[in-house]
C-alpha cells in the first residue's frame, strides 16, 4: 500500500478528526518507516529513569474512565500498543480517569515488563475536601489493573493552581510513602496552569513534570517561550520533562504542522521526550520517522 493510502487509512481508522483530509495530499512516500527504525531512549532528568523518546499516550479525548482508546476496543488497543513495543514505543502514558490502565495492563502481559516504562495519574482534591481517597488503595488497585509490582511514574493529575504543594498533602505524602516502599519508582505533577508549572520547576518533592507545549500556542498556559524558560529551569533542577499537546491537541496536525512541532519539541522545548496521542499503525510509524530524523540530524 502507498504511504498516502496507508496513512488515509490508518487516520480514518482513528475514528476522530485529528488529521484534516487537506493534509494528507501533503505526506511524503520518503516518510515510511523501515521495519528496522526504532525510536530511540533518553534520560529522564536526574530520576534514574531512561525511557523511549515517545511514550504511548493513551487519554485522547479521555475523561470519565473512557477515551477514544477505549472506544475502540480491547483488541484494537493490543494491537496498536503491540506495534508500538516494536516501533521502541516502550514508554505507555494512562490515568485512572482515561480508563486505560486495564488496557495498557492487557497489552503488556506478554511484553518483558522491565523493558517498559508505566506512567499513570491519579486525580486529586484539596486538603479537607470530602472527596480525599486512600492513596495506597487507588495505587493498589493500578498495581492490580496494570498486572505489575511497580509502577514506574505515578503524577498528581491537571495542577491548575500555584499553590497545589501548599493544599495536597495528603497526596504528596501518600505518594512519597509509596516511592519509599517500592511500589512507585518517580513522582511528580501534569500541569495545565503555568502558575503549577512554576512551582513544579522549583518544588523538592517533584520528579517528573508533564507540560503542555508546542511551538504554536495551542492548548498551552503560556507562550512557547515562557514555557520553555520554565523548563529550562526546571531541567536545572534535575526535573524529568514530558512535554505533551505537541499537537495542541489535534489543532495541528498538517504535515508541515507535525514537523513543526517535533522539531521543537526535540530541540528546543527543553523537554527530555513526549507523549502523543497515536490512534492507528500510520501514525505511530509517522512519529517515529518523524522524530528519528530531527534527532539525527
Amino acid at each position: 500500500m502507498k504511504r498516502r493510502s496507508f496513512l488515509k487509512a490508518g487516520f480514518s481508522l482513528a475514528g476522530i478528526s485529528v488529521m484534516p483530509k487537506q493534509s494528507l495530499a501533503n505526506i511524503s512516500l520518503a516518510m515510511m518507516p523501515s521495519a528496522e527504525m526504532r525510536v530511540d531512549k533518553v534520560r529522564l532528568g536526574k530520576s534514574g529513569l531512561s525511557v523511549s523518546r515517545i511514550a504511548m499516550g493513551t487519554g485522547t479525548h479521555g475523561g470519565n474512565k473512557e477515551s477514544d482508546f477505549t472506544r475502540q476496543g480491547m483488541d484494537s488497543f493490543v494491537r496498536l500498543a503491540h506495534h508500538a513495543y516494536e516501533r521502541g514505543i516502550r514508554f505507555y502514558d494512562t490515568a485512572d480517569s482515561y480508563g486505560t490502565i486495564p488496557y495498557v495492563g492487557e497489552a503488556i502481559k506478554t511484553l518483558p515488563r522491565k523493558k517498559i516504562t508505566l506512567l499513570t495519574k491519579m486525580w486529586t482534591h484539596d486538603d479537607g475536601s470530602p472527596h480525599l481517597e486512600s492513596v495506597d488503595d487507588n495505587i493498589n488497585r493500578y498495581l492490580k489493573e496494570f498486572g505489575t509490582d511497580y509502577i514506574d511514574i505515578l503524577l498528581m493529575h491537571c495542577m491548575m493552581s500555584g499553590e497545589w504543594n501548599k493544599k495536597r498533602s495528603h497526596y504528596m505524602e501518600g505518594f512519597l510513602k509509596a516511592k519509599k516502599a517500592g511500589k512507585v519508582r518517580a513522582i511528580g505533577v501534569s500541569c495545565h496552569n503555568i502558575d503549577a508549572l512554576r512551582v513544579a520547576a522549583v518544588e523538592p518533592w517533584v520528579d517528573i513534570i508533564m507540560a503542555r507545549i508546542n511551538p504554536f500556542q495551542t492548548m498551552m498556559d503560556g507562550s512557547p517561550d515562557e514555557i520553555k524558560a520554565i523548563l529550562g529551569t526546571a531541567k536545572k533542577n534535575g526535573k524529568g520533562l514530558i512535554a505533551m499537546k505537541i499537537f495542541g491537541e489535534g489543532k495541528n496536525v498538517r504535515d508541515d504542522e507535525r514537523e513543526q512541532s517535533i522539531r521543537f519539541a526535540i530541540r528546543e522545548s527543553n523537554a527530555h521526550c513526549m507523549t502523543l496521542g497515536m490512534m492507528s499503525i500510520a501514525q505511530i510509524d509517522d512519529a517515529v520517522q518523524r522524530v528519528m530524523k530531527n534527532q539525527k540530524s
